[in-house]
């Protein structure tokens, strides 16, 4: 059964810096694209960032770049998201979510493995 578990969660002040992990298991991951969404209270799921199984493509939201960057682990199955500067309005459960389409794309329809989400919460 494939299985996507993120952690790394968690309250910080802004301006602080979280890093969040998300752990494949069930097959292997190693050509597959990965990519974080996000979800606030009362809004809908939005892109974050995705890479390629290379890691040679990566593209970010808009209001996540230069903030946050993401990466996979050598063995592909494990992806990062290192989020600095985080904003008030980066509060959101934030989930993992992979897919074989490409490049990179930015759909939540177009993936089809999801985790289950870790909570983000910035304080201001």
């Amino acid at each position: 059964q494939v299985q996507l578990v993120e952690s790394g969660g968690g309250l910080v002040q802004a301006g602080g810096s979280l890093r969040l992990s998300c752990a494949a298991s069930g097959r292997t991951f190693w050509d597959y694209t990965m990519g974080w969404f996000r979800q606030a209270p009362e809004k809908q799921r939005e892109f974050v960032t995705t890479i390629s199984w290379s890691g040679g493509s990566i593209d970010y939201a808009d209001s996540v770049k230069g903030r946050f960057t993401i990466s996979r682990g050598k063995t592909k199955n494990t992806v990062y998201l290192e989020m600095n500067s985080l904003k008030p309005e980066d509060t959101a459960i934030y989930y993992c979510a992979a897919t074989r389409r490409s490049p990179v794309p930015h759909l939540s329809s177009e993936y089809d493995y999801w985790g289950q989400g870790t909570q983000v919460t910035v304080s201001s």
